[in-house]
């Protein structure tokens, strides 16, 4: 519980509503865990299977709420919009097309990055984006996933997980370079 507690929370968290419930979801996922590891068939780590049902709980417990979310607040997890403006890119006639148009700026000094500033920062965009891609980074970035272990988790398809993973670090990345200006 001491290595997958912490991890199992932050996953539940994505579902449901608050730390409270978050909570509880991952106690009903240890008890699930006592009762199915007779199931367990080793086609995945141990690892991916706690998270797997962790999601499965927390998702249930989601809906169970009826969490509502205003519509504003839903992003397009199609991705109709480009993941970074393609004014920031060459032209097809240019000599080196789709590189850089102005190589971005380099930032201030590590001391800068680091700073708690730019952390919270950096989780309050995480916090804005859509589930889908609030999970797949998470998972990747934060908690250290594989590929792998984040589509078995979530029940992903490879192409899927990549372009959420995309799409989020390119939000990510757009607005740390704005707050680096």
């Amino acid at each position: 519980m001491r290595m997958y507690g912490a991890g199992m929370l932050r996953v539940a968290l994505m579902y449901v509503s608050s730390r409270a419930v978050a909570e509880e979801v991952v106690q009903e996922a240890w008890v699930g865990v006592l009762r199915g590891i007779g199931r367990f068939e080793g086609r995945s780590s141990l690892k991916t299977w706690l998270y797997r049902i962790v999601a499965n709980t927390a998702k249930t417990r989601g809906l169970r709420e009826a969490r509502s979310v205003p519509f504003s607040a839903l992003g397009d997890e199609t991705g109709d919009e480009p993941a970074a403006d393609a004014d920031r890119f060459l032209g097809s006639g240019e000599r080196f097309p789709g590189h850089w148009s102005v190589p971005p700026q380099s930032w201030a000094p590590e001391g800068q990055l680091l700073g708690q500033e730019t952390l919270e920062m950096v989780a309050r965009e995480i916090d804005r984006l859509p589930p889908a891609q609030r999970a797949v980074i998470t998972m990747r970035d934060i908690q250290g996933f594989t590929s792998e272990e984040v589509c078995n988790s979530l029940d992903l398809s490879e192409t899927n997980q990549r372009v959420l993973l995309h799409r989020a670090r390119a939000k990510v990345r757009s607005a740390l370079e704005e707050y680096m200006r």
